[in-house]
């Protein structure tokens, strides 16, 4: 597997398009973007399991599911679609309707994503004049992968985007993605948006088990502010342009199913080092445990630790709050087997050795806080399973976005 420039343009068969239809006034951001792939491609999806769901995320359940093909993603910031009762779902079949009109296509395999503010209705003549004006800018260019990238966030700070390349059976496959997401980041998937494009030929019911198992990992692994929001999707298309033999199995697939990983692992992180108002990226690792899911959960609780984030701004070795924060995560471990370890590119330190307190420079512990990112290895000694979780820091700016976010 090899990086290579681009986004989800970079595979074979795929064009994009991102630009400001004016879906909030006052604004001059990109608000829409469209994928489209020339041909159909088998799509797989998870989605949150918040119960409380957008219109969007029924509505792309149902293609996932039913269809499990598609040919086209029509997306918008700035209004989120949810909560939006039958005139939400009606205006997410419009979407579909007018893109799959315009482009050629089977209106049940448009998918429709939306992302920012929960409550209003989607202002149609505004989406229906961006999809209108779209259409005729899909490019198969890095420029056109740069816009779409551009147009789907929100109080992100910058784009984010990935393309890769692997052998299958002797033929170059390409994978490429995108998502948004800052703020609202718990994704219990299964506002973050991900979009991934793949030339690779797959059995569709295979992607749609592999995305699963792979979202658990990566997207799953992820918190900035412990909110699961209404929209959390994340979709995965290949059209099959690569030309390889159809992959039907891990003997046949494990470099597309590895090279898969990556994009998604790459775009979880990137999701939680643009945490709203975070000056750091906070990785932690539990190390050793008895069982895969254990380290999910201890990471995960402690990544989630709205005091350890806030140790961490501070540049503050408060190891008493990672370990307190394994310890109500629900995981049975013996806390003196428990060793703490802070790691950035300015070194590495012993904070816990045995459950109690090394013996460690605090200046030296304040040095290493102050990289980017900074992580945590935890070790319990239980096993011989890991798993780890990223989030950020928890600063002043976080109040400061979500304190007057509709306004």
């Amino acid at each position: 597997m090899k990086m290579i420039t681009g986004g989800v343009t970079a595979a074979k068969g795929y064009q994009a398009a991102g630009l400001r239809a004016g879906i909030k006034a006052g604004k001059d951001n990109k608000d829409m973007a469209m994928i489209y792939s020339e041909v159909p491609a088998a799509c797989a999806g998870t989605f949150t399991k918040n119960v409380v769901k957008a219109a969007p995320v029924f509505w792309d359940r149902d293609v996932v599911y039913e269809q499990g093909m598609a040919q086209a993603v029509v997306i918008n910031s700035g209004v989120a679609n949810a909560c939006t009762g039958e005139e939400g779902l009606a205006n997410c079949a419009r979407e579909a309707e007018l893109t799959a009109e315009l482009l050629g296509v089977k209106s049940e395999q448009v998918l429709v994503a939306s992302t920012g503010v929960i409550g209003p209705q989607l202002p149609m003549p505004v989406i229906e004049s961006g999809i209108r004006s779209l259409v005729p800018e899909l490019k198969a260019d890095p420029q056109s992968a740069d816009d779409a990238a551009n147009a789907i966030l929100t109080t992100d700070t910058h784009k984010k985007e990935i393309a890769v390349e692997c052998t299958v059976a002797g033929k170059t496959v390409t994978i490429g993605g995108m998502c948004k997401g800052a703020g609202m980041i718990h994704p219990n998937m299964g506002t973050m948006l991900a979009f991934v494009t793949s030339d690779a030929a797959i059995d569709q019911s295979l992607l749609q088990t592999w995305t699963g198992q792979l979202i658990e990992d990566t997207f799953n692994m992820i918190s900035v502010d412990g909110d699961t929001s209404t929209n959390d999707t994340c979709l995965v298309l290949c059209n099959g342009l690569a030309g390889n033999t159809p992959i039907t199995g891990m003997e046949d697939g494990q470099a597309f199913r590895e090279a898969l990983e990556y994009v998604l692992a790459y775009l979880a992180k990137q999701i939680a080092a643009d945490g709203e108002g975070c000056t750091r990226l906070f990785e932690v690792t539990c190390q050793d445990a008895l069982t895969k899911e254990d380290a999910r959960v201890i990471s995960k609780s402690v990544v989630c630790s709205s005091l350890t984030k806030a140790a961490v701004f501070g540049k503050d070795a408060n190891w008493g709050r990672i370990l307190c924060a394994m310890g109500y995560s629900g995981v049975d471990f013996d806390p003196q087997k428990v060793d703490i370890i802070l790691e950035s590119e300015h070194g590495s330190l012993t904070l816990v050795k045995d459950g109690i307190a090394a013996d460690y420079s605090e200046e030296y512990a304040t040095k290493i806080l102050s990289g980017n990112p900074v992580k945590a290895q935890l070790y319990i000694h239980a096993g011989t399973e890991s798993a780890t979780a990223w989030g950020c820091d928890l600063t002043y700016e976080y109040v400061s976005i979500n304190a007057d976010y509709r306004s």
